[in-house]
């Protein structure tokens, strides 16, 4: 499922997580893990590495995060994935819900 996106696709998929993590304006341990084994399911490399954890330092541009850059036959990974994000520390923020409702709404 993750191996059929491209480099591209890849990096846009980190940048929509890490812009989840951000939802609650604090990036917490177990969301840091999850990135971080997200980055190896990926096998990102080292420049894509760094640019995720520059993602985690600083949220990326609300511009640069536009659902309708989705393509249409990764829509159902990235939402999935955006669940495994939000669900990643046992909590569900009201934040990180309403964002995953606006983002399955938008895909859809």
């Amino acid at each position: 499922m993750l191996s059929s996106l491209d480099r591209d696709e890849r990096l846009q998929l980190m940048k929509f997580v890490c812009s989840f993590a951000w939802a609650d304006l604090e990036v917490n341990e177990a969301e840091r893990s999850y990135v971080a084994k997200l980055i190896d399911r990926l096998e990102l490399d080292e420049d894509e590495t760094g640019q995720v954890q520059a993602w985690l330092t600083s949220p990326p541009e609300p511009d640069d995060v536009d659902p309708f850059d989705i393509p249409v036959e990764h829509r159902e990974i990235f939402l999935k994935t955006m669940l495994e994000m939000i669900a990643a520390d046992g909590e569900l923020d009201p934040a990180e819900t309403e964002n995953y409702n606006l983002l399955s709404q938008l895909v859809r």
